[in-house]
């Protein structure tokens, strides 16, 4: 019998229709949990190295070294991470980034505080953590629309919610990083830091369930080499004008968040507060402010202009934190323009994200979000670098300066120019 014939009577839902919902929501969820704590341990390890680097070196430029260190891995990691997460599978792929992240964190206090850690062998340990780390964000990221649409969650909103997790995430690890700094110290803080990444491990390997999708490594087909996968990621990346875009903003303003993140913000934290623990509450208070941007993105986002709203995001985003740092704002006005530029920062990720998903084909999607990463990630280690050295030169005020001016005129750029207009038609 067709459904015109059925007697008229009201749409309700069943029990078992709930259940079923309900059921097919519960891996996304898991998934996004999973996702969070590995994001808590990256948080927590972004506050904590910088400034025990600075505790053991008492040095700006061997912060700023000590931040290449951390970024050029994302570089090598989006070149063949997304080809490798397709060979491995998205699953597999995630369980092992954590686990290589949770045990190259482990190594550094267990190091310093056994035989020894030479800066060298702490320069190695940094490396080595990131190296599997852009993989692993690519294919937990690779994974969430599959599981949104096996729950019926509309793209965008899993965006936002895949965004809101990781706004969220930066939160929970600055508070937990801040509190940390002050109970236990540096160095102990990165045991509780490699927890996060083995239990997220252990959510995806274990507890979620596999999707009804599945990548090429999953479904039994391997792809034939990884630099000809690669290139192919790359050329539709090329090829698509709104991706070039993106790539070529994100790559200057991530330049510039990597000086402000790995260098800037931790030396000013220490000018004010000797442990420093004031960097896990500018961090904590951007986080805040990102994640009430991202759910609100999440509920009105789509009833927005999105050129509107990405230039004036990033206009707020990035300039306000370096003037407030400049005008020497007593910390709770500093935390509060923190707080406003992540307002205006947590609506960037989840709107380029739901762009991306439309865009990219699922066939190619690891591996062009793995290229896209090496694209936009490539400024990062050279940001790092020139904070370091610019600091040492001419002071922390004139590379704050510039940094401000600098961030302002490239959050302009999607008003000019015809391939923005893809942004709008996505």
């Amino acid at each position: 019998m067709s459904r015109m014939d059925v007697p008229s009577t009201p749409d309700v839902p069943s029990e078992s229709s709930k259940d079923a919902g309900q059921s097919a929501v519960w891996p996304l969820i898991v998934l996004l949990i999973a996702h969070g704590l590995s994001l808590v341990g990256n948080a927590v390890t972004v506050i904590v190295v910088p400034l025990y680097v600075l505790q053991l070196t008492d040095s700006v430029a061997a912060t700023g070294v000590a931040g290449a260190f951390a970024t050029v891995p994302m570089i090598i990691g989006g070149a063949v991470g997304g080809v490798l997460v397709d060979r491995f599978g998205f699953r597999r792929a995630a369980v092992l980034a954590d686990l290589a992240s949770g045990l190259t964190v482990l190594a550094i206090p267990l190091l310093a505080l056994t035989v020894g850690l030479p800066f060298g062998v702490l320069l190695l340990l940094v490396f080595l953590s990131g190296l599997l780390d852009t993989p692993g964000r690519t294919a937990k990221e690779a994974l969430v629309p599959d599981f949104a649409s096996d729950a019926g969650v509309q793209l965008t909103r899993a965006a936002a919610a895949s965004s809101a997790i990781s706004r969220s995430a930066m939160l929970a690890g600055a508070a937990l990083a801040s509190v940390l700094l002050v109970s236990i110290g540096a160095l102990n803080s990165l045991f509780i830091d490699a927890i996060t990444f083995f239990v997220s491990a252990v959510f995806i390997g274990i507890i979620l369930p596999r999707a009804s999708s599945s990548s090429a490594a999953d479904v039994g087909i391997m792809p034939a080499g990884v630099w000809a996968e690669f290139v192919e990621g790359v050329r539709f990346a090329a090829r698509t004008p709104i991706i070039r875009s993106v790539v070529l903003l994100v790559v200057v303003t991530n330049l510039i968040d990597a000086a402000g993140f790995l260098v800037l913000f931790p030396v000013y934290a220490r000018t004010v507060t000797p442990d420093g623990s004031l960097l896990g509450l500018i961090m904590g208070s951007f986080a805040a402010g990102a994640l009430t941007g991202a759910l609100a993105f999440a509920k009105f986002g789509h009833r927005l202009p999105k050129k509107a709203l990405l230039v004036g995001g990033f206009l707020i985003a990035g300039p306000v934190p370096y003037l407030a740092m400049l005008a020497h704002c007593a910390p709770p006005l500093l935390l509060a323009a923190m707080m406003i530029a992540g307002l205006a920062a947590g609506s960037i990720n989840p709107l380029l994200s739901a762009t991306l998903y439309e865009v990219v084909p699922r066939a190619l999607r690891a591996r062009v979000l793995g290229a896209l990463t090496t694209g936009v990630t490539a400024g990062m280690p050279l940001g790092s670098l020139l904070a370091g050295s610019t600091v040492e030169l001419w002071g922390l005020v004139p590379v704050l300066l510039g940094a401000a001016l600098f961030y302002a005129i490239v959050a302009l750029s999607p008003l000019f120019g015809t391939s923005w207009s893809g942004l709008t038609q996505a």
